[in-house]
């Protein structure tokens, strides 16, 4: 017989530790007057569960959709060294049509 391979859980992240801070940009700024999203720059292992539940936690929301994107580094010169900024994780956050987010 198979046997039943175990579910290794990994730890939670805090809900503070899941959202590093908000993204305010004028695009973000039209997506959450248009569309009720908002955009947030998140942890790098954060799920979209994990992001689901800080949003929900955090600002007393309810989410509707959130979607994830993984942003590479650019490319940076120093005098005559090559580099790369580093990459990070960004999220938008669909609500529900009742919830909204004041930043300001």
């Amino acid at each position: 017989m198979a046997e039943q391979a175990e579910i290794i859980e990994q730890p939670r992240l805090p809900a503070y530790q899941v959202i590093l801070r908000p993204l305010v940009t004028e695009k973000g700024m039209h997506r959450s007057t248009r569309n009720n999203q908002y955009a947030f720059e998140v942890h790098l292992k954060a799920t979209k569960d994990d992001v689901r539940r800080a949003v929900e936690e955090l600002f007393n929301v309810e989410v509707d959709k959130v979607r994830t994107q993984n942003r590479r580094g650019k490319p940076r010169k120093h005098r005559f060294k090559q580099g790369q900024t580093k990459g990070w994780k960004k999220a938008i956050v669909t609500l529900n049509k009742e919830h909204r987010i004041d930043f300001f």
